[in-house]
C-alpha cells in the first residue's frame, strides 16, 4: 500500500530537517588545531515542487480530463433520457391519478418506482465507474509528473526536492516552472493509456 500524500511530505520534511541538523552538527567546533569543515548546507542544492500546480497545469491531466469527459458523455445523456422519462412518468402520475383507475394508478406507480431505482443504480454505477477511472488517471499522471521532476532534479544536480505544501519555500529554490515545461515538453500524447 502506498503511503498517503501527507506521510510523504511529513517524511521529506524529515529528511530535510534532518540535512539540516547534520549540516549544523558538521559545523560545530572542531579540536584546537583541526580546521573546521565547510557547511554541508552551502554544497547542498533544494528545489521546491508546487505539486497541485502540475497537476492543474499539466497537458497530461488537462488531455485525461478531456478525455474522460467524452468517454462518458453518451453515458451521462442517456442518465438525463433517463431521468426526463421519469420525471414525465411523475407528472402523469400527479395529473391522471384522480381519473385512472386504481389497477391502472397502482400500475403506474410501480413503473415510476422501478424507473426510480433503475436510475439510481445507473447513476451509482456510471458515478463509481468515472471516479475509479478517474483516479487510476490522477494516480498515473502523479508518478509521470514524479517521474519529470525527479529527473529534472537529477539532471540539475539538486539534492532534495521538497514537494508542496511545505510551510515556506522561497521563489529562488521553486523548480515548478521548470517541472511543466518539461512536461509540456512530453505532450499531452503522453495522457493516453
Amino acid at each position: 500500500m502506498k503511503p498517503a500524500a501527507g506521510q510523504v511530505g511529513i517524511a521529506i520534511q524529515c529528511v530535510l530537517l534532518a540535512a539540516l541538523a547534520w549540516s549544523a552538527s558538521a559545523t560545530a567546533q572542531a579540536p584546537a588545531g583541526v580546521p573546521a569543515a565547510a557547511p554541508a548546507s552551502a554544497a547542498m542544492k533544494i528545489g521546491y515542487v508546487d505539486i497541485k500546480r502540475l497537476v492543474d497545469n499539466s497537458p497530461q491531466m488537462i488531455e485525461a480530463k478531456a478525455r474522460l469527459t467524452r468517454e462518458f458523455s453518451q453515458r451521462d445523456e442517456s442518465i438525463k433520457a433517463d431521468d426526463a422519462k421519469l420525471a414525465a412518468l411523475k407528472l402523469r402520475y400527479e395529473r391522471d391519478n384522480a381519473i385512472m383507475t386504481k389497477t391502472d394508478a397502482e400500475a403506474l406507480k410501480r413503473e415510476i418506482d422501478a424507473s426510480e431505482r433503475a436510475n439510481k443504480r445507473m447513476k451509482d454505477e456510471a458515478r463509481a465507474e468515472i471516479n475509479a477511472r478517474s483516479a487510476a488517471e490522477s494516480n498515473r499522471i502523479l508518478n509521470l509528473i514524479q517521474d519529470t521532476a525527479i529527473e529534472y532534479a537529477r539532471a540539475q544536480g539538486y539534492d532534495l526536492v521538497v514537494p508542496s505544501p511545505v510551510v515556506y519555500a522561497n521563489p529562488r529554490i521553486d523548480i515548478t516552472d521548470a517541472v511543466l515545461q518539461r512536461l509540456k515538453t512530453l505532450g499531452a500524447g503522453t495522457a493516453k493509456p
